[in-house]
This record gives structure tokens, C-alpha cells and sequence, in this order.
């Protein structure tokens, strides 16, 4: 295993100018690349109360006034849980080889413990059949940040519970789906889950503690352990990972103190989760900065639970929208860092810089520090304010160059010696997206929330598009 030098090299700031221009080559990518899109339980399904569903804490976040813009819920969403034959055909007519999708824990298991709920098994058994049939290749994320508001009730991820009831949940939908389902993903996003929720409180559950949300990261590796544990005891053979949220760091300045603070955010975003899971245990340089608030100081890291996190996985998932430019910052916030807004780059509706090239830098960088197996970009996309035209098209064109610039990405890095083994669109429909409502537009299909009319967008015909050459040069 290569381990990451004492202080990692950045980059400048600047993008070459070639990347922001870049159009994928079919010809250059392997004969069995994995090409997908993805989606996310919540943000899709609907049918929030039915069948037997409890209640997560995104429907009591929701619910919350002022939680969500606007009031929205996900109690409809796409309605995706009573259209799954017309989407699976969506998918098919896409022509990708894959499906990234999420099992709603409550839908399983409606307090999160205890007794299966039959009804919400079969939904997914049904899901996954219904890829087969299509030949597409289903990638189960078991974690996608619904958590069973019975486990809030006790503690959420706080708890330590909560990690032994997610291995627990993990070998039920291993035993369920594992004789059809090769790829399952832990948890995605753990540092969304832990910080966005319990620290900064714009998630659920929402709240503003940073010891309790360094308390829930420890639990969310912890309870990935175990969940890869109970995969490869139900469901012998099949390939487990987790997907990160990571963002290249740039500093602002080639300054000793710009390249430092790049350096701890860095810490606090990628290295703070790369490292336990692989082997590493917690970067010392964060747990100092933390002090008090870290796993350690609060007494939660427990004897076999480095070995634990970095329980030995198949794939690293890898979820990128954008880049970090980084300045020092002294005495703002914990970290005494700030991310600055380059002048001069375009910027998606997130106000996220469009950067493909930091695509390419990240997966080199994760080759090179921690060697995995297979790295898959899990998600990867972009939010515009979408027109519908008076014939009912949708030319999305900005997304559109998104798409091809960071499929593009995708080759230097190949090239270089990553181990991409495939790439996820983020995402398959426009759908609820958390605490934004359904003002912020991912898909590369159009949805009509009020009648659940499906448009496939000028960005999902290219890539159908793209797919379709990709595979004839495959075939050729």
C-alpha cells in the first residue's frame, strides 16, 4: 500500500484552459467500462407512508418548517416507487450498462431493527429483476442518508447503536438481494451525513454540534465495518466499497500559508475518511486541530476499531462536482481556512466551478496515496435553471458540456495509472434534492412534478448518444 507523503503536493490554482474544451474519445476507454446514472431513495420514491415505510429523518426534517425551501417534502418526489416499470424502460432506452440506486432503510426495517417488512424487500427484488431483465447491472447504495427516525429517537449516528443497527440492516438486504445484486456501496457520503447534519445543521437531523458530529463520522465508519462484515457474509463474492464526497484542494496563493490551510481542509474533507478506511486510523493533524471534539478525546474510539473502518473493500466510490481553492484564514471557524470563488470560471446553479480538470488530478491523487482496487466515480453532475421549450424539449446545453468535459477527464487519469472502472451521471430525473426542494434540477431527464411527465434532456440524449459510440467501437 503507498501512503501519502507527510505534506502533499497541490496544484496551482489556474485550470488549463484545454480542459474547459475537452470531448471524450469512445475509442479510449476499456471494452468493459461501467457506464450509469444514479438516484437516491428519498429523492425519488414517493409513496412515503405506504406499504409499510416508516417514517427517516429526511420526512421529519422535511416536515420541519423552514427546514426545506419552499416546504417541500420527498412524500411524492418522482413517484418512482409506483413508475418503476415505466423508469426502468427510461433506463434501458438510455443504453447504460448500470443503475446506481439506494435502499430506503425504513422501507426495510421501519424502525430500523428488528423484523423484516416484506413489502419493502420486494420493491427492491423487483427493482433489481427488473435491471436484469433489461441487462443492466444493479449498484446498491445501502446508506443514502435516510436514517429510520426511531434510530434518531435513540440517538442517530451519534450513537453507537445506530452503527450495529446498520450491520445488522446491511446483511438483512446482503441475504435479501445478494444472489442478484455483485456491487453494494456502504454508505454514500459519510462526511455529508455527519457534518452537514449533526454539524451544521442544514441536513437532517439538523443539528449544530461539532462533537457530536465528529461522533457521528466515527459511528458512520464504524458502521460501514460492519456493513462490509455482513456483505461478505450474506452475499459471497460480490464486490462492496463506500463512496466519499472528495474535492481536490488548490490553494488560492502559492504561499506557505495557502498551501498549509489547502492542507487542512483537505484533512477535513478527503483525508479525515480515506484514511480509516484504509487502514490509516485519523489523520494527527485534524484530531489536533479537533481537540475535544474528537472521537478520541470523547472516548468513542474503541479497541479493533481501526481495523474495523479499514476492513478491506473492492472499490472506492468517488463523488465529485467541483474543485477547492483554499486561503489561510486565521481564526475563522476551527480550521482557520476559508474556500474563495475564482474569478473568471463558470459556475453551475449550486454556484459550484465547473472544473473537469481537478476530475482528473483527484483520481490520480487517490491512486497514488491509497491504491485501491477500482475506483468508480459514483456521481458526478450539475444543477442549471432548465427551460422547457414550447415543443417540450429541454436543451440544456451548459449541462450538456459538463457531461462531456468531465467524461473527458476521465482519460488523462486512465492514462496516468488510475483505476477507473466506471462513471455514474448524476443524476437519472430531476428529483427532491434535500434541503434545496425541487428548485435545483440534476437530471438529465426532465421531470414535470406535477404530472410526472419524463423529458429526456439534451444532456441525456448525448450521453445516450456517447454510450452508443462507445459501444459500437467496443463491438467494432
Amino acid at each position: 500500500m503507498t501512503h501519502p507523503p507527510a505534506h502533499s503536493e497541490f496544484s496551482p490554482v489556474t485550470l488549463p484552459p484545454e480542459s474547459l474544451t475537452a470531448r471524450p474519445d469512445p475509442r479510449r476507454f476499456p471494452p468493459r467500462f461501467t457506464w450509469g446514472v444514479a438516484t437516491a431513495a428519498y429523492q425519488v420514491e414517493g409513496a412515503a407512508r405506504e406499504d409499510g415505510r416508516g417514517p427517516s429523518i429526511w420526512d421529519t426534517f422535511s416536515h420541519t418548517p423552514g427546514r426545506v425551501k419552499g416546504g417541500d417534502t420527498g412524500d411524492v418526489a418522482c413517484d418512482h416507487y409506483h413508475r418503476l416499470e415505466e423508469d426502468l424502460d427510461l433506463i434501458a432506452r438510455l443504453g447504460v450498462n448500470a443503475y446506481r440506486f439506494s435502499v430506503a432503510w425504513p422501507r426495510v426495517q421501519p424502525t430500523g431493527r428488528g423484523a423484516v417488512n416484506p413489502k419493502g424487500l420486494d420493491f427492491y427484488s423487483r427493482l433489481v429483476d427488473g435491471l436484469l431483465a433489461r441487462g443492466v447491472t444493479p449498484w446498491l447504495t445501502l446508506y443514502h442518508w435516510d436514517l429510520p427516525q426511531a434510530l434518531q429517537d435513540a440517538g442517530g449516528w451519534a450513537s453507537r447503536d445506530t452503527a450495529h443497527a446498520f450491520g445488522e440492516y446491511a446483511g438483512i438486504v446482503a441475504a435479501g438481494l445478494g444472489d442478484r445484486v455483485r456491487h453494494f456501496i456502504t454508505i454514500n457520503e459519510p462526511w455529508c451525513a455527519a457534518f452537514l447534519g449533526y454539524g451544521i445543521g442544514i441536513h437532517a437531523p439538523g443539528h449544530t454540534d461539532l462533537a457530536r458530529s465528529y461522533a457521528a463520522a466515527h459511528h458512520l465508519l464504524v458502521g460501514h465495518g460492519l456493513a462490509v462484515q455482513a456483505v461478505r457474509a450474506h452475499a459471497p463474492g460480490a464486490q462492496v466499497g463506500i463512496t466519499l464526497n472528495l474535492y481536490e484542494g488548490y490553494p488560492a496563493t502559492d504561499t506557505p500559508a495557502d498551501r498549509a490551510a489547502t492542507r487542512r481542509q483537505d484533512g477535513f474533507q478527503n483525508r479525515w475518511y480515506l484514511d480509516p478506511v484504509y487502514g490509516r486510523g485519523y489523520p494527527q493533524d485534524i484530531l489536533d486541530l479537533l481537540g475535544d471534539a474528537s472521537p478520541h478525546a470523547q472516548g468513542l474510539v474503541l479497541p479493533g476499531d481501526r481495523e474495523l473502518m479499514g476492513a478491506p473493500t473492492d472499490f472506492l466510490g468517488v463523488n465529485m462536482y467541483s474543485r477547492a481553492v483554499v486561503e489561510d484564514a486565521p481564526g475563522d471557524g476551527w480550521l482557520h481556512s476559508r474556500q474563495v470563488r475564482p474569478e473568471g470560471s463558470e459556475y453551475t446553479g449550486f454556484d459550484w466551478e465547473v472544473a473537469p480538470h481537478s476530475l482528473t488530478d483527484l483520481l490520480l491523487r487517490v491512486q497514488r496515496d491509497y491504491d485501491p482496487p477500482a475506483v468508480y466515480v459514483t456521481e458526478n453532475g450539475a444543477t442549471y435553471p432548465d427551460t422547457v421549450e414550447a415543443d417540450g424539449t429541454v436543451n440544456d446545453e451548459a449541462r450538456t458540456r459538463y457531461f462531456q468535459m468531465h467524461v473527458a477527464a476521465l482519460q488523462p487519469a486512465l492514462d496516468g495509472g488510475a483505476k477507473v472502472g466506471g462513471y455514474f451521471a448524476w443524476s437519472l430525473m430531476d428529483n427532491f434534492e434535500w434541503a434545496e426542494g425541487y428548485e435545483k434540477r440534476f437530471g438529465i431527464v426532465h421531470v414535470d412534478f406535477g404530472t410526472q411527465a419524463r423529458t429526456v434532456k439534451a444532456s441525456g440524449r448525448w450521453y445516450a448518444d456517447f454510450l452508443a459510440r462507445t459501444h459500437a467501437e467496443v463491438n467494432a
